[in-house]
């Protein structure tokens, strides 16, 4: 065996002693932080897991695995948790408000228009406008600059203006 493998060998162990008294020291703590703030058990397992995942993948940076360490990541867990918890709440909500509501023609006129826009005005339209993300912030997720953006929702608008006119002209001659 070489003098290389019987230090990554050494490390390993290391590694793994530094995770196993993490883990000893902070588990149920951390387990009932997350219980007094979520709504069940199997919730608080799932974040606690996730906590440790994420201390397992810290142990190879040689960084201290404190408790204190070990809050500060499941207090970010949970504020991660609470997001993804808002956002499907979110969804859920218009998702029901949708099944619920039957679509005014107004709506059904947009929802047609929308659909005959290009993939990229349609996209750029509903990320500011159903989204309400900012012209930097499409920008980003668009991956294209600020100034794109407000081009083309500049556009997107114009085109979206003239498919709703002509469906009213068209209606209104029959």
């Amino acid at each position: 065996m070489s003098l290389q493998t019987i230090r990554k060998e050494q490390r390993d162990m290391d590694r793994e002693k530094r995770f196993l008294a993490a883990h000893a020291a902070g588990h149920d703590r951390i387990y009932r932080y997350f219980r007094r703030r979520t709504d069940n058990a199997a919730t608080a397992e799932d974040l606690c897991a996730e906590v440790f995942r994420i201390t397992w993948e810290k142990t190879g940076t040689n960084e201290s695995l404190s408790v204190k360490v070990l809050f500060g990541i499941a207090k970010n867990v949970l504020r991660t948790h609470g997001r993804s918890a808002s956002r499907s709440a979110n969804l859920l909500g218009a998702l029901q408000l949708e099944r619920n509501h039957e679509r005014n023609d107004d709506d059904s006129r947009l929802h047609e228009a929308l659909a005959r826009l290009g993939p990229d005005e349609r996209e750029v339209l509903l990320l500011t406008y159903w989204d309400g993300f900012s012209s930097s912030e499409v920008s980003d997720l668009l991956d294209t600059s600020a100034t794109a953006v407000r081009m083309r929702l500049h556009r997107a608008r114009k085109a979206l203006g003239r498919l709703l006119e002509t469906e009213s002209l068209s209606e209104g001659a029959k």
